[in-house]
């Protein structure tokens, strides 16, 4: 009988994705962004943040100084208790090396975990596209004894991504759609997130995908996986209001849908807001972005029901409570 892997996760997407394929029980410790599902929380949390959004006048921009300033002097966003994380003899350790910002670097991970006796094997998930979601949960499944699990979750997830784009039309002008990450400053959003704007219909002008060089034939289709996106970029004010955007969605990556809300309404407050076409016709959506669009996980394809709903007027396709709102000035 084969002995189950002890897991730790220190990468929230990969708690969802390791839970998902049925490997819950295998977990023994995370970190303290990880909570879905919900009763991880009773899991020792093995890191910590350096940063903090209090919410209130400010914070976005208060939170983007700190990360900054931070980088600037080379010190940690993120601290690790390394003697707990030995304590827990982890076979398995996932995390990611794709943003600095988002949770710890895969390198201090191998460094730490070098030192441990026997050395877990790391696993680091690192993906830009859609379909780069669906292969690290493979690679997630593989690592820890449920591949056929993953495999069978993973055909689940991309038949449901199928079926929502027989809503969409592929071939025609859809509408202009700006995503926004972070609100002071702008951040557009990157990776992932341009391919399920385009997959659902619309243009993500801003940071729009383009052909994987030598693509070939296959570069055209946007359904393909011939097409990505570089990461989130930022952009003044000026820029957003010329590219003249009909729908706005903004999921501020890591907070809750309260503070989502608290931050596009201090956004909301600038000249400028109501010079956006989405803001005159009342097409501004705000969604947790803690749940949902900034964590590379299966609830991707929730969000990716979400614009399909909202983009194209049907409605019955956004799954029940997804959290989001629509913004009224």
């Amino acid at each position: 009988m084969q002995t189950k892997k002890r897991v730790v996760s220190l990468l929230p997407s990969a708690t969802e994705m390791l839970c998902h394929i049925g490997g819950r029980s295998l977990l023994v410790g995370r970190s303290h962004e990880c909570d879905e599902p919900t009763d991880v929380a009773t899991l020792p949390v093995l890191s910590t943040a350096a940063t903090h959004f209090s919410g209130g006048a400010g914070a976005s921009a208060a939170v983007d100084t700190q990360v900054r300033e931070l980088m600037n002097r080379q010190q940690p966003l993120y601290g690790l208790n390394i003697e707990s994380l030995k304590g827990l003899r982890p076979d398995v350790i996932l995390t990611q090396d794709l943003c600095r910002v988002c949770s710890i670097d895969v390198e201090s991970v191998r460094r730490i975990a070098a030192t441990m006796s026997p050395v877990p094997e790391v696993v680091s998930c690192n993906a830009e596209t859609v379909e780069g979601v669906l292969d690290d949960m493979l690679w997630i499944g593989n690592a820890v004894g449920l591949a056929a699990n993953a495999q069978e979750t993973v055909t689940a997830l991309r038949e449901r991504l199928y079926s929502l784009s027989d809503y969409t039309n592929a071939f025609g002008d859809g509408p202009n759609v700006a995503f926004l990450e972070w609100t002071d400053p702008l951040f557009i959003g990157g990776h992932w997130i341009p391919q399920l704007i385009e997959r659902a219909g619309g243009r993500h002008v801003l940071n729009a995908t383009v052909a994987v060089r030598q693509a070939g034939a296959g570069a055209g289709p946007i359904g393909t996986t011939l097409r990505k996106a570089g990461k989130s970029v930022t952009v003044p004010p000026e820029v957003l209001v010329a590219s003249k955007p009909e729908y706005l969605v903004i999921a501020p990556c890591g907070l809750k849908l309260d503070l989502a809300l608290e931050a596009v309404g201090e956004l909301a407050s600038n000249r400028w807001w109501k010079e956006l076409p989405a803001v005159r016709t009342g097409r501004v959506a705000v969604v947790d972005g803690n749940a949902m669009f900034a964590r590379p996980g299966p609830r991707l394809a929730d969000a990716f029901a979400f614009l399909v709903g909202w983009l194209n007027d049907r409605p019955e396709l956004i799954p029940a409570n997804f959290p989001w709102a629509l913004f009224r000035n």
